[in-house]
């Protein structure tokens, strides 16, 4: 070979080269950091939040790539996590909106007792209210891909539990301020944490009780610390806001055809669906719970008629500190409940 040819070569080649490498840049790629509170191996992460990141990583044809971190894998503790999506510690996370109590009132709207009708509707009545009232306003400070809410609440202790009154004196364990308010009105005494503490404080004796929905029950190992489960039959006692959310700067600097991928998978229809999918989990961990010789308690619409009594103080109380606060607690309490009654026909 002449040494013409090989100039020639290599100047095709140095061409080639530059031509890959400007397609490259110009296929702008981007790698995500999902921050979480669980496991990766509990319901929400594994069967939820990892299919979600899969199918962004498919419609953008692998220029996104999400990295999973679960169990606050990149430090902090669950409460900082709406901070670290808004400093950029992490690009996305998921949480508790009550996890920061007062910060997001709003959203306690739909937390209140016996207020939810299954989680799917109330999803998306959570949807449909954050649009008109907290998106430019509470979550202003971030990307909001989805929000839903868990399947009914119930609660989970040593000693059984049926009346209003065999809450007396029994610490519990309350996702959010108004949980815990509720408990405290009813003769409990409320003991916050993170869902992730409850297994050593049950195991401890820090607490007695605990209230979350089926659904993580299995991963916390819940029915192996407390033999005892307290449903209220087709009524939800409570249930809690989540909030999945994306830094806004890391969403602002895509390209607008990544950006179409994370809004073809944020919203309304995807908050639906992220409640619909945590609830379809409880049927099976209750099923774990009952395989293990539990004694999982069904209430009577009459039992179930003292608790909700019980529980409207809180309400009548919520809405006081919402009216205090410049709100209107009771025009957003008729709001939320009208959006939930529309989806649950």
């Amino acid at each position: 070979m002449t040494e013409r040819r090989k100039f020639l070569g290599l100047a095709a080649g140095t061409a080639l080269a530059l031509t890959l490498g400007t397609g490259a840049a110009m296929a702008q790629e981007v790698t995500l950091k999902l921050h979480q509170f669980l496991p990766a191996q509990a319901n929400v992460p594994a069967k939820m939040l990892v299919p979600w990141a899969q199918k962004i990583e498919e419609e953008s044809q692998g220029r996104i790539k999400i990295d999973h971190y679960p169990s606050m894998q990149l430090g902090g503790k669950p409460p900082e996590l709406i901070d670290q999506a808004i400093d950029g510690v992490a690009d996305i996370v998921w949480t508790v909106a009550g996890y920061t109590p007062g910060r997001f009132p709003q959203a306690e709207v739909f937390e209140l007792p016996f207020t939810m009708t299954n989680a799917e509707a109330t999803s998306r009545a959570y949807w449909d209210f954050a649009e008109k009232n907290m998106l430019d306003a509470d979550y202003k400070d971030f990307k909001v891909i989805a929000l839903w809410v868990h399947g009914p609440g119930l609660i989970h202790s040593k000693e059984p539990i049926t009346s209003v009154s065999d809450l007396n004196g029994v610490k519990l364990r309350a996702p959010t301020r108004t949980t815990n308010m509720m408990f405290s009105a009813l003769g409990a005494t409320p003991v916050g944490m993170p869902v992730p503490a409850v297994p050593e404080a049950l195991s401890k004796g820090v607490i007695d009780a605990t209230v979350i929905p089926w659904e993580v029950t299995g991963a916390l190992k819940v029915p192996e610390l407390v033999k005892n489960h307290t449903e209220f039959g087709d009524d939800a006692l409570y249930t809690t806001a989540f909030i999945f959310a994306m830094n806004k700067d890391k969403y602002d600097a895509l390209p607008d055809d990544l950006k179409a991928v994370i809004d073809a998978n944020s919203g309304a229809d995807m908050s639906a669906w992220m409640g619909k999918m945590m609830a379809s989990y409880d049927a099976p961990e209750r099923e774990a719970a009952a395989a293990a010789g539990n004694n999982i308690i069904t209430l009577s619409p009459d039992q179930v008629a003292e608790w909700k009594e019980a529980a409207k103080g809180t309400v009548a109380a919520w809405v006081e500190d919402m009216n205090k606060a410049g709100f209107d607690g009771q025009a957003l309490v008729d709001e939320a409940q009208a959006l939930i009654a529309k989806y649950s026909q």
